[in-house]
This record gives C-alpha cells, structure tokens and sequence, in this order.
C-alpha cells in the first residue's frame, strides 16, 4: 500500500498507484433485469479526504454517463473512460516510435525488422536508412507501456467529508434472467417449483452478491453495445459468507427484489439457476373455454352457412390463498410448464404458457394450449339488419344486427366436462334469446357454461343483438 501525503498531489498519485497496481479487492453487488440491463454497485477500498480525489479504476462494460456514487457525501465531478487498446489505438500511440514488426518470408520462415511510425493514415514508416514504406512492413511487436490491458476509467470525486472507502454504481448490460416454473398435476391438487436462470452473454462476476429485480421498468436510454467482457471482482474466496440456501424478497418502489443467498460466480455463455422458492403443494382448477365469435367493435358481419371449427382453450388456475407461504409471494413473470404423470408415473409435458407478473394473493392462471379430446364447432344460423332512426337530427342512422349462432361441443372423454363459451365486445348489445343461462362477467364479457356428457355432445344455441 502507498502512503497518503497530506499533500493533494501526493493523495491524488497514490490512489492512482494503489488503483492501478493490481486487480481490486472490493465488494461487488449486482442487480441483474430480464431486459438485460445490470446495475452493478462497487466498493472500492480507498478512503477518501474531504475535496477532491481523482481515482483510476479498472472497470468494463461502464457508461460513464450512468456513473454515480450512492454515498449522499460523494459527488461524482467527472469520469473518462478508455477502453482496453486495440491495434489501431496501439499504433497512433506509437507515433515518433521505433517499433519491431514481424513479417513473413516466402520460405515461410518470419523474421524481423524495426522502423519508425511516422503517421497512421496513410502509413508511412521510416526505415533506419532514412527509406520509407507506405505500407505496414509486418506484423508490430508493441512495448507494454502502449497497450492497455483492462479498460480503465479516471474518476474525479468530492467529499463533503472523510470517507472510508468509495462506494460506486452505475448501469451496463450483459446479462440476463428468466423464471422458469413447473406444475406437477396430481389429481386435485398440485406440486409447484420455480428457478431462476441467470444467462451471461459478456458478464463476468468472481463471488458477486446478486439480485434479480422483475417489474416493469421503461426504458429511456438505448442500449450500449458492450465491447468488451465486463469483470467485477468481489471479495477473496475465504471470505465468501456462508447463508442459508434461501431467495429472500422486498418490494423497492413498483418492482420486486429477490436477494439470491451467498455469492455467485459467472462467465459467458454459462447458465446459473437457483431455486426461487421452496416447493409448495397448492390446489387448482382447469378450465376448458370457447371464445366468441362477435367482434370486439365495429360492423357485426354475416359468416358463411358451414360449421367451422372453433379452438377449445385449456386454462390451468393455481390457486395462491392469502396468508398461505405461496399465496403471498409475488411470482416474476416467466414461463409455466405443467407436467403430468402417464401410467407407467413417467411426467409428460401437458402444457407450457407465459405468465405475466403475479402480485402475492393473486391465483396464477395460464392458457396452456387447446384440448385434444373435446371440439367444438360454431355456426351462424340465423342473420338479419334493421335501420334504425336516429337518435336525433344531424345524427346518422343506426343499425340494429341480430345473429343467432349454435355451438356444438363434442366429448370424447371417459369423464363429464363443463365448457364456457365466452362472448365479449364493447358497444351497445345484448343477449336476447339463448338455450342456456347466460352469465354476464363483466360490462363488455358474458359467459354460457354447458355441461358435457362424457363421450357426448352438447350444444349451445343463442341470440345476438347489437347496435353500430
């Protein structure tokens, strides 16, 4: 460690020294979005004096212009960020240098030869009898002290007053996560898991505390490209803190927050998944539902005299009581897999939809497909138009559709099914005539439930008015 002058030019060169000298030792936390987003949070080990410190840090994948410090007594003044060097950055550092190039023989042997990098572009290089090639004479051979290694950012602070250390945060991309969930069907009830599968495409993490934040959060700024891997560097391996193997979770503002137990480590291209709760035996239903055939607005038409095939939608609903360890969990959007055992007890995958995110008390339900065994065919049987006066003068004419429709829903099944039949539009209109109940859900949606006879058919018939 360099010792700290009094002096602010002697504070400021020794934490560049300190900084540069080798890979740092600080704490790294980092926050990982499904968008793909990372806020990532840094301690750095070097204390501050009140007023002005500058610091070099060796940080990838930063944008400067999201750099900031959570410490309310730490103003970031300014932060310049280079990248690692690459050949052309290397070779306009070397101009007025002599450097050796390698360069390949037509015997395929190589050998070497040293010349002065007058300019770039064009290139020109002088030759050590005074010659100049207008072309590079080889592969260059650079000297360590032109090639930058790791990207590297100069920060310029404030204190209001002392600090221990430098606590740092800013945002990058280059990782990303998605909850993945699995219903385990048996009989009444069900057995449910969900994991958490964090995916690096450039992020580097050596023992990083992470957090997976699900919400939904704008996005105002495009994305930067990252082009290099990013590498947070977090605290020695003895001393990695042994916790529980528990997610916890807390609402920050309108998102959630799960605190993944101990530290993690990542590389590109290799998958990290934890388990986000522990498995929960919970109840649920299936629905079998038709949908409708009006249009949610606009002009109700006349369709064709056959019967077309309608799809019979399968819903599954978990039901998640409040007061219950589940039922008050807030669930991130994912995807929801529901198993099912055959007769042998080997699980078959029986559906797979996405779920959007489920607030604690609230029952998860998702489409996991169509049905196989139970069909359903729709025919219009009956359509006719009246002009109706306006309402009032300057108006137009309204028109007043009736339709009459039968729907006719076959069951294969050993077993008696219910299905809904559905019908939702906006507007003015109403159910006139039907065979069954129909059950208004809402202002817009009402709804038939027609029992079905195990290896039978029922049918549906109803009567449809509206007004455009």
């Amino acid at each position: 460690m360099v010792e700290v002058k009094p002096s602010a030019v002697s504070r400021r060169l020794a934490a560049w020294l300190v900084l540069l000298a080798g890979p740092l030792s600080g704490q790294t936390s980092l926050s990982i979005y499904s968008d793909g987003r990372v806020v990532v949070r840094r301690t750095v080990p070097q204390a501050l004096e009140k007023g002005r410190t500058s610091l070099t840090l060796r940080l990838d994948g930063l944008d400067p212009a999201t750099l900031f410090s959570p410490d309310t007594s730490v103003g970031l003044v300014s932060a310049i960020a280079r990248p690692s060097t690459d050949r052309d950055a290397a070779l306009q550092h070397a101009v007025g240098q002599t450097l050796a190039f390698v360069r390949q023989r037509s015997d395929g042997r190589s050998d070497t030869v040293r010349a002065t990098v007058v300019r770039v572009t064009p290139p020109q290089y002088r030759l050590s009898d005074g010659r100049f090639l207008l072309a590079e004479p080889g592969e260059p051979l650079f000297p360590p002290d032109l090639v930058r290694t790791v990207p590297e950012v100069a920060v310029v602070v404030e204190a209001t007053r002392p600090r221990p250390k430098l606590d740092l945060a800013y945002v990058t991309t280059g990782a990303m996560w998605e909850a993945v969930y699995q219903v385990v069907l048996t009989g009444a009830g069900c057995q449910l898991s969900g994991a958490a599968t964090i995916t690096s495409q450039s992020l580097r993490a050596d023992t990083a505390e992470v957090q997976l934040v699900a919400g939904s959060i704008s996005r105002a700024r495009a994305p930067a490209q990252p082009r290099f891997d990013y590498v947070a560097r977090g605290v020695a391996a003895a001393e990695v803190r042994e916790e529980a193997r528990v997610v916890s979770e807390q609402a920050v503002g309108e998102t959630h927050v799960y605190q993944l137990p101990g530290r993690l480590s990542f590389e590109p291209g290799v998958p990290v998944t934890t388990a986000l709760f522990p498995r929960a035996g919970v109840s649920y239903t299936q629905d079998f539902v038709i949908p409708g055939a009006l249009p949610w607005r606009g002009f109700l038409g006349q369709s064709p005299a056959e019967p077309n095939r309608v799809p019979v939608e399968v819903w599954y609903t978990v039901k998640r009581a409040r007061g219950t360890a589940f039922g008050n969990r807030p669930l991130p959007g994912g995807t929801v897999q529901l198993y099912q055992a055959d007769s042998a007890g080997r699980v078959q995958l029986v559906g797979e939809a996405r779920s959007e995110h489920t607030a604690p008390g609230r029952d998860l339900r998702v489409q996991s497909g169509e049905a196989f065994d139970v069909t359903a065919e729709r025919v219009q049987s009956d359509y006719n138009q009246e002009q109706l006066p306006p309402p009032r003068r300057g108006l137009p004419a309204r028109q007043r559709i009736t339709a009459a429709y039968k729907v006719t829903i076959t069951n294969a099944k050993p077993e008696a099914v219910t299905v809904d039949v559905r019908e939702s539009r906006s507007g003015v209109w109403q159910i006139v005539e039907s065979s069954l109940p129909a059950e208004k859900l809402s202002a817009t949606e009402i709804r038939f439930r027609v029992p079905v006879p195990a290896t039978g058919t029922a049918t549906l018939s109803y009567t449809v008015q509206a007004e455009s």
